[in-house]
């Protein structure tokens, strides 16, 4: 089969599962969770799935998907591409200014990133490849750590983690000093000696943050993640790296290869975080990746969605080897354990990856039929 393939359909399906208990972070409440998979069929056939990143706001998810169908299928279906890359650029060059015109690069840019990982997929598949051997990987098993642990709960919502197989937990902080270090004294009393993160979602203002960094440093934590916000000027970051006694990490809300060789070429983060769903794919990061490991920084791979989108940074982590680990978010979601593959089992605070072709896993979309928006 070669390598070149002309794309017959590019659909999205639309989902949301309602939630018992809200996911909760600084700036607000998950009440649901969406997922936007995509399906990516060429003409001989051959099937590739990817998901964009829908999480907020609420209504966002019916958005990409409608975005994914009549906007970017339409300029796809009939061409031929000799590589998901290719497809990528002409996508991407093709709405720049349809995106800006309307002001939602965002969108636009999630919406293209759900269609590069199927092609990335399809692509593998074609090529009777597991996609993280495709992508230049040695090694199927990769580290991962337990994430979304809500401020409320959090001791339980660890316990539960550790049973699953995580070694490995990252805590949401910014929701006040005691209810953060209660929870913090609690997470490092129950992990041991082992990994432990804080993610602050960019609730912060400098001086909240210089104020925290001091107190934060007696658990020994492994990264304090976006404790500004994302947007803030470079100084400021670099106010909070001269302070931190932990590595600082952030690039889950970095939006070009532009931003990324910026932060790479400064010694500011330690951890650097790009969201695969939500800007670049895989044509994009995966470069990325390996431009982090190179710059002497640790790699981790953010991802807080469905099951497809994790599975991808799986194999995006697995290609490019390091030290980093996987983002699995432990709270309640059908919608990603049904479909993440052996993502879903953890041992010993690490996954292992397979040989089969591609993403090694087609979604039964039949089974989460009740749950869809779209």
């Amino acid at each position: 089969m070669t390598d070149s393939f002309t794309i017959r359909s590019i659909e999205a399906f639309c989902y949301r599962y309602p939630l018992a208990t809200p996911v909760v972070t600084s700036f607000g409440k998950m009440l649901n969770r969406p997922a936007v998979f995509v399906r990516a069929v060429d003409e001989d056939g051959v099937e590739g799935w990817g998901e964009a990143w829908s999480n907020f706001p609420a209504p966002g998810s019916e958005h990409r998907a409608r975005l994914i169908n009549e906007v970017l299928a339409p300029g796809l279906v009939g061409r031929k591409f000799d590589g998901p890359g290719r497809a990528f650029g002409a996508l991407t060059g093709g709405t720049e200014v349809l995106a800006l015109q309307c002001g939602e690069p965002g969108p636009f840019a999630q919406a293209i990133s759900g269609i590069d990982l199927a092609l990335w997929d399809l692509f593998a598949r074609r090529r009777n490849l597991p996609l993280w051997r495709l992508l230049g990987g040695q090694s199927r098993k990769i580290k991962v750590y337990a994430s979304g642990i809500n401020p409320g709960g959090a001791a339980q919502t660890a316990e539960v983690a550790l049973k699953r197989g995580h070694r490995a937990l990252k805590l949401k902080v910014g929701f006040g000093a005691e209810t953060d270090l209660a929870n913090l004294v609690a997470l490092r009393a129950i992990i041991g000696t082992g990994m432990l993160a804080t993610d602050a979602n960019q609730g912060w203002s400098v001086a909240q943050a210089l104020e925290m960094l001091p107190r934060l440093a007696a658990f020994d934590l492994r990264w304090l993640e976006e404790p500004i916000r994302a947007d803030r000027p470079r100084e400021e970051w670099r106010r909070l790296r001269m302070a931190a006694k932990m590595p600082i990490a952030a690039g889950e809300n970095i939006s070009s290869v532009e931003g990324f060789k910026e932060v790479l070429a400064e010694d500011v983060l330690g951890v650097v975080q790009p969201d695969i769903a939500k800007w670049g794919g895989l044509s994009a990061c995966a470069g990325v990746a390996r431009d982090v490991l190179k710059s002497g920084k640790t790699f981790c791979p953010h991802y807080l969605g469905g099951g497809i989108g994790l599975l991808a940074s799986a194999h995006l982590l697995a290609s490019v080897g390091g030290d980093g680990w996987l983002e699995v978010d432990i709270n309640d979601n059908p919608l990603r354990d049904l479909f993440c593959g052996p993502v879903a089992d953890v041992t010993d605070g690490t996954v292992s990856l397979g040989e089969e072709p591609g993403l090694g896993f087609a979604p039964d979309l039949a089974s989460i039929a009740r749950h869809r928006s779209l």
